[in-house]
């Protein structure tokens, strides 16, 4: 437990300004509680104003008090000096870390010429440290509401009240509350929510634990809440439980999963530390005096279908001192090691799900229908919602605040102007035992093909199956009631509301929940279409990184499918600090593979969980498995992640060779590439994937020390390689193929013509064998690129030459690439000297294209290209999701090459980088803005082109104890100036040459401001 008083770690949040070195980080978190590791790994990175300031050495020290933290009074770990300029994942080395304990640590910096630079200090917390589940707990048990059955009525409510041992001097020092559930839960203590700090404010989390493959793994979470007994004699520690992914839908096909439900638990562990050093201990127990009741009103909840809750049923004080829970039921021990002796219960190890009130939602619009008129002329007979001018709010200024009264039978529709994951919080007023339905959606209805309702009504029918609806029964309070749910969640943009009885509505706003908080990039330019699409991408991902990377928020789906979180991880990283968060789901992808994949070696389609495996083949999906550790240790520098998943990933590969032996094919793919407008051969694209993980296995193996492995997939790669060219390569009369027809495409992908054929020379293919060098020659290379490029630009010549592709339904200048080929097609153009046929697509707003969705009035991602559109309506709702951030890998390539702030694959985590602006030949961007909070500090770059095109002004930082590869767009070698002087002159710096228009240069850490001729 801490060693100062709770004061003092309170009085940390309002620290002074940072010095030199800061952004100090334990496990890549900010003073993080509940740590689990044995050793845990240190960073910080340094600002300083002077260029070229590089680390020389540093000095952890680590001690159970701040006044411990000086050299040769640290009484936990003295690192000594250390001759390094490592500052990211620096690994603890001192004694064995005790559990439940509060270490303060410090960093001193020096440069690189021994001058002292500066000193950080912060601290950290340990967990329990135990993993079984009972070393730690102090004998707590799973328990759950005595004869509770699965999916009963009413959610189970458990509450345990003990005095507390604080008398006279001996005041609480500190409080911390270790909690997991079988299900999720919403936790009371002394009848106050149980909170997180963020942004300096606490703040709700939404669905904690989060989802794991519970047979394997339950996270618990740690809180601090010592200021909830600060003045208290007792203690009241009060949970409700919900299904959440434990006893949902969603765990169809878990080996957990039961037909008759899982029953829902608690464990719990408060620990109290007073003032003269004495604790005391609450926990789960059957026989310690917890209570229970299923009563309350939370009557029902689901993931897919909502909440519904019924005010007249709340139990006034229920979490509270002093309550009467005498006619409640017993509890009783839910017997989950029995039936699974092997689960691990682990601290979680990165940034719960919680609320941000920066991002919440006020309407923009408010629409009262009364009822349905003009169906006889309608062409879709669904005629269209009849509108009450007086009650009807189109200013945003006057809608953010409305006031709307529903009589019974009409509907109100909530337009919050930006699709979003999380609740609606609401305020309502009306007579008791009204009932009030909140419906979600993410679009309206149209009179076009596939609307589900009239013209101006809520669409759902791509919701499938999932009822997606917050059900209020009101108490009947004059004052009015305020609710939002708290054991589910949605994804949507418009609410619909209706009412049995006559209410009025208030203050309806949309609280996002998301587990990506801190944002960690921006791009911005001149044109707001490529801005619009860059916060649709960023909004996709606020609402999917919900505790495991999902596809799609709001259909009866809402899974961690693996294919869509490998092509969108760079993005993820570059937006947001979610190394903690993507490590852990490849901690869940690995124990996926264990439990559901083939041999035990697959890696799954979708973790956690058992649905939409595919035993017969998943490349592109399993490849998450060696795709995610290398993206995560490029982009934060800590190859721990690799060194820990190395088994499985090996064990992968091994796999792939027992099924395909010599033929170096991979395992086969029943998904390809996914909603790809030109089909390409399911084969080819696990062909391609097989190559693709062995060469980045051999980049991983010599980054950990394994030479010898790094050869064999060096080898493996090469053999590959060259069965790849046997099989698919032809230049039969002087022309390079892609046989990329030789298979089918995927054979479950819904909605897609059942005749279309796959195609020679698709997109997809060409940009694979480009990105991997499936060639023999440079002259085929420049082949495949003329290709692609034919293929891109889609003129009537190539029409006329491909009849009977579908490329002839197409606009020129536009893609035709599905899930495995988005990612990688604007960065293979660019490196291949074709900059202008990308930014050609990024501009393009035709169908298919990133914009078309943008003209369409998107504002996160859509699933597929052709979701909706004003002229035909909605795509094919089987699979229609309006927040899917695959095709938002793009913004990978706009930080990478667009603005040009990119990793050095042999300086992981920015340590080394690449600035290479590509400016924009299409003339219509004419100015970018990046920055990136980098593991050393922030990157920027910038651009403008000036004096019509003749001129480029470049601005650009450098963080400290990093550098930088420039390549700027230039006339001559001495074209990039810093002021006057020729910035190969400049000192520090290393001019490196000047090739293919292009100046390259060493750039040591510092702020340039650089003007280049273009001419």
């Amino acid at each position: 437990m801490p060693e100062e008083s709770s004061a003092a770690v309170e009085a940390s949040s309002a620290r002074p300004p940072e010095g030199p070195v800061r952004g100090l980080t334990v496990e890549h978190r900010t003073e993080p509680l509940g740590v689990d590791a044995d050793h845990p790994r240190f960073g910080w990175h340094t600002r300083s104003a002077t260029r070229g300031w590089r680390q020389g050495s540093y000095q952890i020290l680590v001690a159970r008090s701040t006044a411990r933290l000086t050299a040769g009074r640290a009484d936990v770990w003295d690192s000594g000096r250390v001759r390094s300029d490592d500052s990211v994942a620096v690994p603890y080395g001192g004694e064995p870390l005790r559990p439940s304990t509060r270490y303060h640590w410090s960093v001193a910096v020096w440069d690189a010429e021994g001058r002292r630079a500066g000193t950080a200090t912060s601290a950290f917390e340990t967990g329990l440290m135990s993993g079984d589940g009972v070393a730690g707990w102090d004998g707590a048990q799973w328990i759950g509401m005595k004869g509770k059955a699965p999916g009963s009525a009413g959610a189970p409510m458990l509450r345990k009240e003990e005095a507390l041992k604080a008398d006279g001097p001996r005041r609480v020092r500190a409080a911390r509350l270790y909690l997991s559930a079988l299900g999720v839960y919403e936790a009371h203590v002394n009848g106050e929510p149980v909170t997180v700090d963020q942004d300096g404010a606490p703040t709700l989390e939404l669905l904690p634990p989060g989802w794991t493959n519970y047979d394997t793994r339950v996270d618990y979470l740690t809180y601090d809440i010592t200021h909830l007994l600060h003045h208290a004699s007792e203690v009241t520690l009060a949970v409700v439980l919900g299904n959440g992914w434990y006893n949902g839908r969603v765990s169809e096909g878990s080996t957990y999963h039961s037909k008759d439900g899982n029953a829902l638990a608690v464990k719990a562990k408060l620990l109290i530390e007073y003032t003269d050093g004495t604790t005391q201990t609450v926990v789960t127990r059957t026989d310690d005096g917890w209570r229970a009741t299923d009563t309350g009103p939370h009557r029902a909840d689901d993931l897919y279908d909502g909440q519904t809750y019924d005010a007249r049923r709340e139990l006034t004080g229920w979490a509270a001192p002093g309550f009467d829970d005498t006619t409640w039921s017993d509890v009783e021990r839910v017997a989950f090691e029995d039936r699974y002796p092997d689960v691990r219960l682990l601290a979680y190890p990165a940034e719960s799900a919680r609320f941000v009130d920066r991002w919440d939602r006020r309407p923009m619009s408010v629409t009262v229908a009364t009822g349905v008129t003009g169906q006889d002329d309608s062409p879709g007979g669904r005629g269209r919602v009849v509108v009450d001018p007086a009650r009807t709010v189109t200013d945003p200024a006057q809608a953010a605040t409305a006031q709307v009264t529903l009589s019974a039978g009409e509907t109100a529709v909530f337009d919050l102007g930006q699709n979003m994951v999380g609740v609606a919080r609401y305020g309502v007023r009306g007579p008791t035992g009204a009932r009030v339905d909140f419906r979600f959606g993410e679009m309206l209805n149209n009179d076009g093909v596939g609307a589900d309702g009239p013209e101006g009504s809520l669409y759902r029918a791509n919701l499938r199956s999932a009822e997606a609806t917050s059900t209020y029964i009101l108490k009947g309070d004059p004052k009015g009631e305020t609710h939002q749910d708290t054991l589910t969640f949605y994804g949507f943009r418009y609410v619909s509301v209706t009412a049995s009885e006559t209410v009025t509505i208030t203050r309806l706003t949309g609280k996002v929940a998301t587990s990506a908080l801190r944002e960690t990039g921006t791009v911005t330019t001149n044109d707001p279409d490529v801005d619009q699409l860059a916060s649709n991408i960023r909004w996709g991902q606020r609402g999917n990184y919900l505790w495991v990377p999902t596809d799609c928020p709001q259909r009866d789906e809402r899974l961690g499918w693996t294919g869509d979180t490998q092509v969108f991880a760079t993005t993820g990283l570059y937006n947001a600090d979610a190394g903690a968060f993507l490590s852990h789901f490849q901690d869940t992808v690995v124990d996926s593979q264990r439990i559901y994949g083939a041999d035990k070696a697959q890696y799954t389609g979708v973790a956690p969980g058992g649905r939409y495996n595919f035993p017969g083949g998943g490349s592109g999906w399993a490849a998450c498995g060696v795709v995610l550790p290398w993206t995560v240790w490029q982009m934060t520098g800590d190859p721990t992640v690799v060194e820990r998943n190395w088994p499985s990933m090996t064990r992968y590969l091994d796999w792939i060779r027992q099924q395909t032996g010599d033929t170096y094919a991979g395992q086969g793919s029943l998904t390809g590439d996914w909603l790809a407008p030109q089909k390409t051969s399911a084969q080819l694209m696990s062909d391609v994937y097989y190559g693709y993980s062995a060469r980045l296995m051999a980049s991983m193996a010599r980054a950990i020390g394994r030479a010898a492995e790094a050869e064999e997939y060096e080898r493996l790669f090469g053999n590959i390689k060259r069965a790849f060219i046997a099989k698919y390569l032809s230049t039969d009369g002087g022309r390079v193929t892609v046989r990329s027809s030789l298979g089918e495409a995927s054979p479950i992908e819904p909605g897609s013509d059942p005749n279309q054929k796959t195609e020679d020379n698709s997109q997809s293919a060409l940009l694979w064998v480009l990105k991997l060098g499936f060639y023999e020659t440079e002259a085929q290379r420049r082949a495949l690129v003329n290709q692609l490029a034919d293929n891109i630009r889609n003129d009537a010549a190539h029409k006329e030459a491909n009849p009977d592709s579908i490329r002839v339904r197409h606009a020129e200048n536009t893609l035709s690439v599905g899930f495995l080929g988005v990612n990688v097609l604007a960065p293979v153009l660019t490196d291949e000297g074709r900059a202008d046929l990308a930014y050609e697509l990024l501009h393009q707003d035709a169908l298919p294209s990133w914009l078309f969705s943008v003209r369409n009035g998107a504002t996160t991602v859509w699933e597929r290209w052709n979701s909706y559109s004003a002229e035909a309506g909605f795509g094919p709702v089987g699979m229609n999701s309006f927040n899917h951030y695959a095709y938002g890998a793009i913004m990978e390539w706009m930080y990478g090459y667009m603005a040009g702030i990119a990793p050095d694959p042999d300086g992981p985590g920015f340590k080394r980088f690449l600035l290479r602006p590509h400016p924009d030949p299409t003339g219509r961007i004419t100015r970018v803005s990046a920055t990136y909070e980098s593991p050393y500090g922030e990157i920027r770059s910038a651009w403008e082109v000036e004096d019509e095109g003749r001129t480029l002004a470049y601005e650009a930082v450098v963080p400290a104890n990093s550098e930088a590869t420039l390549c700027l767009p230039a006339a001559s070698a001495d074209a990039v100036r810093e002021g006057r002087t020729p910035l190969a002159r400049v000192d520090g710096v290393r001019f490196l040459g000047h090739t293919d228009s292009v100046s390259s240069y060493r750039l040591p850490p510092g702020r340039y401001r650089l003007t280049t001729d273009l001419r």
